[in-house]
């Protein structure tokens, strides 16, 4: 049965809207089932987590020929003995200041009213201050203001006694060992999840790996892995940086004399797995805590400065020695996963923000099927660096490329730079000008920003940072772009000089390029002529139309080397019509062809055959190698004819 034509149009144009309902509809079933299901999958997540700790620990002790399960116990029974013993020592701290914090307001008292009288007045905190207590005299109800020798009414109240009823010896138990007995099932909850998990760590390997996809087993086991032991480093790393983190801070405090410095050590350890604002709010406390404590302001104001010197150390000085310059999110993730993780699952979410959205950026770049995860959370950025390039060419913003560019100089080649980012980004005009996407006014537009972009990098000098120089770092897209091309050739640091060349290259520009008629074979023929010129061959640049006109070169019996240009698919017949061409009006000269769009290396010598020309290269790179080669040799005879001007190409001749 044949399908009705207007039906299938309709499905085709709502399919869209099908999958992103579908997919709104799985998002939001995903955090119903996180959020009802928090009371079981927190402790399987902490256990986990915790796994991922441990798992360093339990192959040291499998090396030195311990069984797995008396391994798995010992380690398990020495790390909960610990943060019991941890628990133990918060509660007898925390105890402890909530019996001295009514010696503490006094003071704290005291400064309200010295800041009060200093301030007294129009001034701005004057204001505030009274602002804040006519809030509180307001909202306080009329019976409290009369024990506080406030008359809040006219007639006295008469006082009522309210008695609850007996409670059940069961409604006594749950009201008193309730909040004992959740934490203890929690942590026991943890603690058998987390034996489970390194007992049979190899099995769940094996269900994930099927559940990731068994098609590929090496690479799908490779990517597990991988994935496993870098978050293992990460977390092991991150748990260390953050207890050390808390000593130096917790010794800083005892140093100043703020009370509870342990107390405030451990928040600082627990609070900075919280990125950017978690030492911040371990802070918090303290602060206002030396301002209650110290009648003066020295305590405060030596707490402030312990936080603002050693976070910034750990943040941007060990951190990145440890475990790289970033957890491999972006800020935006970072913040996004903290409020999403703490509407979820409260506090712990809050903690647990940052490795949960860890291991989904891991998960997302090694299994193929979860790989939007990694471009939706990730700081690598979601397009390839020819793709960015030609996006800021499109949105005609020649500037933003520009500077990048010039980070990228200060620690590649110039030529490396071209060939990897910008003419790479040329082939992908050239494949939507192929399809015909680009309209006339939108190749113009693109063609003269990627002109403005080469003549602006090519004619200004960038100083390269020397070998092991330490500099200000590159942005995410640049430190990328570096990634992705690797280091220089060899060839691209050669530079020659006039005694380095052989006579028939001495002369005022012995290197004569030609465009081809395409809109984006211009800026492709002027990075090469930069390429040569900065490795010491001048070059002079026409195009296709220039010498159809009557152009010709300066210097017509000083040319060595003719480089014809081609960006856009054109017939093999038409380059060797007009390679031979060239060999009729410049007997002599040699011809290289650079044929851009064909990335094979192994069509290069079916080309070069098809073609008849001397030299045909597919990168800029190969161009320099080619001429550098060339221009060394001693030079071709030349024929009895006398140089000629470059004749107009005429009609391709029958292949």
């Amino acid at each position: 049965m044949s399908e009705d034509p207007v039906t299938a149009q309709r499905l085709r144009q709502g399919l869209p809207i099908l999958v992103a309902l579908a997919s709104f509809l799985l998002v939001v079933g995903v955090m119903a089932a996180l959020y009802l299901g928090r009371e079981i999958l927190v402790p399987v997540t902490l256990a986990i987590l915790l796994s991922f700790v441990l798992v360093p620990a339990v192959r040291a002790l499998r090396r030195l020929r311990v069984p797995r399960a008396p391994a798995v116990l010992l380690v398990v029974v020495i790390v909960f003995g610990a943060l019991f013993g941890i628990g133990s020592l918060i509660a007898s701290e925390a105890s402890q200041l909530a019996a001295d914090l009514p010696r503490y307001t006094l003071t704290m008292r005291d400064k309200i009213q010295a800041l009060r009288g200093a301030t007294a007045g129009a001034g701005t905190l004057s204001r505030v201050i009274e602002m804040v207590q006519d809030l509180g005299a307001a909202i306080q109800p009329p019976a409290a203001a009369e024990l506080h020798g406030q008359p809040g009414s006219a007639t006295h109240p008469l006082t009522v006694e309210l008695r609850p009823a007996r409670a059940s010896v069961l409604d006594t138990l749950q009201t008193f060992a309730g909040p004992v007995l959740h934490p203890l099932a929690t942590t026991g909850l943890i603690l058998i999840f987390t034996v489970f998990i390194l007992l049979q760590r190899e099995d769940l390997r094996n269900r994930a790996i099927r559940l990731a996809g068994s098609g590929d087993l090496r690479r799908t086991t490779a990517a597990i892995d991988d994935a496993a032991s870098r978050l293992s480093r990460f977390f092991l790393a991150q748990l260390a940086l953050n207890i050390a983190f808390g000593l130096v801070i917790g010794i800083g405090l005892w140093l100043i004399g703020v009370p509870s410095p342990t107390l405030f050590g451990v928040l600082a350890a627990i609070l900075r797995f919280v990125p950017y604002i978690g030492a911040a709010i371990s802070a918090l406390l303290p602060v206002i805590l030396a301002a209650a404590v110290d009648p003066g302001w020295g305590m405060v104001i030596a707490t402030v400065i312990l936080f603002v010197v050693v976070e910034p150390i750990c943040g941007h000085v060990i951190e990145p020695l440890l475990y790289g310059h970033s957890t491999g999110l972006s800020p935006i993730a970072v913040i996004l996963a903290a409020t999403i993780w703490t509407f979820l699952w409260g506090p712990i979410g809050l903690v647990l923000a940052t490795p949960l959205t860890v291991c989904l950026v891991v998960l997302g770049r090694h299994v193929e099927r979860l790989w939007y995860l990694d471009v939706l959370l990730g700081d690598q950025p979601a397009l390839a660096p020819p793709e960015i390039f030609y996006q800021r060419m499109l949105a005609n913003d020649p500037a933003e490329a520009i500077d990048q560019g010039r980070q990228f100089l200060k620690e590649r080649a110039l030529v490396t730079y071209y060939d990897e980012v910008v003419l790479a980004g040329l082939l992908l005009a050239q494949e939507d000008l192929s399809r015909g996407t680009l309209d006339r006014t939108r190749q113009d537009a693109v063609g003269g920003a990627i002109r403005t972009v080469v003549a602006r990098l090519g004619s200004t000098p960038v100083r390269r940072r020397p070998r092991g120089g330490k500099g200000r770092s590159a942005d995410t897209e640049t430190a990328a772009a570096l990634a992705a091309v690797g280091p220089d050739r060899q060839v691209a640091t050669v530079v020659l000089s006039k005694a380095d060349l052989a006579p028939a290259w001495r002369g005022a520009t012995p290197v004569l390029c030609v465009s081809s008629r395409g809109p984006f074979d211009e800026a492709a023929t002027l990075m090469l002529s930069q390429i040569l010129d900065r490795h010491g061959l001048a070059a002079q640049t026409l195009s296709m139309a220039e010498i159809r006109a009557g152009a010709r070169p300066d210097d017509p019996g000083g040319l060595a080397l003719i480089c014809f240009s081609y960006l856009e698919p054109v017939s093999l017949s038409l380059i060797r019509f007009t390679v031979r061409q060239a060999r009729a009006a410049l007997p002599g000269v040699r011809i290289l062809v650079g044929f851009w769009r064909e990335r094979d290396p192994a069509t290069l010598d079916r080309l070069r055959r098809a073609t008849s020309a001397d030299y045909l290269v597919t990168s800029l790179n190969g161009a320099l190698a080619s001429v550098l080669e060339a221009c060394r040799e001693p030079a071709a005879p030349s024929g009895a004819a006398a140089p000629k001007a470059l004749p107009a190409p005429a009609q391709p001749e029958a292949a």
